[in-house]
């Protein structure tokens, strides 16, 4: 199909026509301009357009919008499979929204009943807070050696892509750019999205050093806020396990992440291995080393988490002391855009740099006046976080809509007169 490259899954979500109402709530909700149909008739999604994030999903009062690939029983046949490894890597959104499908307070931090039930229903455990620390090691040093190159003047070993630099952790806003702003692609960081490179790390590092398995045996679950992700883990390109086995004189050809759990899925897979989640023993893995993390991590799914992990990382390596602030408040909070600048004199050199950064989370809204000034080559920034949910990760498209169902009509529907 168009658009799309050999193996990638060509559609996430679809609408159920049955349920459709013609609204138009899922046109309001969408960043991309994908929905079709005029207000009144059943609308679709053209999926050349589409970014995979779930917003109508989720906004849907209907439930019409749908997640199409269901890979819960697969993974089901995988976890019964003995032969088989199979590893969850969760992202941090996860794990403050679980609780909601098992009626827990939203917003409940149950890290160790998470642990506890992916422990019960069979998975080894990779957290991706620790390959967010990676991303954020990554993605720092690249903008430090941007900054020192054209802030400071010091020479390059090699190429450096121009600034500013975008951040590549959010697949639906790597998704967005290549559809409508291919100019930028060279501002994008290199550093794969922590999810990416918990794969590569499991079927690599992972499979000799942790669980000592073939990586050919293993099973990669990435379980994810977002369904994007699950158009991201089909990329042909993240296959590196693979290739850096096959330099090692093995054969085969695998992905990195075998498939995505998005939140709502993971409960669904711990209800059918009657897993009561409410109850079950709590457990912190604390032998494994792929379960480590700093705090850096652990604030990626909320807008301005990336980069205030980018900033103390950039400010650190460039002056050699820790940013003197608790909590960066300039990067925090919802609002739609935020900016920062910051001062740091240069330990090697002397001199002294001001970074300037942006924060942007809702692309429909917010995020395209900063992508038209990068465009122009009149952007004031050095480094800008997108993430295409409002709030950030929290807010993905695979997270839960409410405890009872898939839309708020599910809860009127005891109590509506026509229902």
């Amino acid at each position: 199909m168009k658009g799309f490259q050999e193996q990638e899954v060509t559609s996430v979500i679809e609408i159920d026509r049955k349920v459709c109402k013609g609204c138009d709530s899922c046109k309001s909700f969408c960043p991309a301009d994908a929905i079709q149909g005029k207000y009144g008739a059943v609308h679709s999604i053209d999926s050349e357009k589409c970014i995979s994030c779930g917003q109508c999903l989720v906004n849907c009062p209907f439930g019409a919008p749908k997640d199409k690939v269901d890979v819960v029983d697969k993974v089901i046949e995988q976890l019964k499979n003995k032969k088989i490894t199979v590893v969850g890597t969760m992202a941090p959104s996860v794990r403050v929204a679980i609780g909601e499908e098992f009626g827990m307070e939203p917003g409940s931090l149950v890290t160790e009943k998470l642990y506890g039930a992916l422990k019960q229903a069979g998975f080894k455990i990779l957290d991706t807070n620790f390959t967010a620390d990676q991303t954020i090691m990554e993605e720092g040093m690249e903008l430090i050696a941007k900054i020192r190159h054209f802030a400071l003047g010091e020479p390059s070993e090699h190429h450096l892509g121009p600034l500013p630099q975008f951040t590549s952790c959010c697949p639906a806003w790597v998704r967005y750019a290549e559809l409508n702003y291919p100019e930028l692609l060279p501002n994008m960081s290199s550093a794969k999205s922590p999810m990416m490179m918990a794969g590569a790390l499991g079927k690599t590092y992972g499979a000799k050093e942790v669980w000592k398995v073939n990586p050919e045996d293993m099973f990669m679950v990435g379980i994810m806020p977002c369904t994007a992700k699950k158009f991201e883990a089909s990329r042909p390109e993240f296959t590196s396990a693979a290739r850096y086995w096959q330099t090692q004189g093995r054969s085969g050809s695998y992905p990195d992440i075998d498939v995505v759990l998005t939140t709502r899925d993971l409960a669904r897979l711990f209800k059918k291995l009657n897993i009561d989640f409410k109850s079950v023993p709590e457990f912190t893995d604390q032998d494994n080393p792929l379960a480590q993390y700093s705090g850096a991590g652990t604030i990626f799914g909320n807008t301005g988490g990336v980069m205030e992990a980018a900033l103390r990382t950039a400010y650190f390596v460039i002056t050699g002391k820790e940013l003197d602030v608790l909590e960066f408040q300039p990067v925090r909070g919802l609002k739609g855009v935020k900016e920062a600048s910051v001062t740091m004199k240069d330990v090697k050199t002397g001199k002294e740099v001001t970074l300037k950064v942006a924060v942007a989370h809702g692309i429909k809204t917010n995020v395209k006046p900063l992508l038209d000034e990068a465009k122009a080559g009149k952007s004031p920034y050095h480094f800008i976080e997108v993430m295409n949910c409002p709030g950030g990760c929290v807010n993905g498209g695979g997270q839960p809509i409410n405890p009872m169902g898939t839309s708020w009509l599910d809860k009127a529907k005891a109590v509506l007169p026509w229902s």
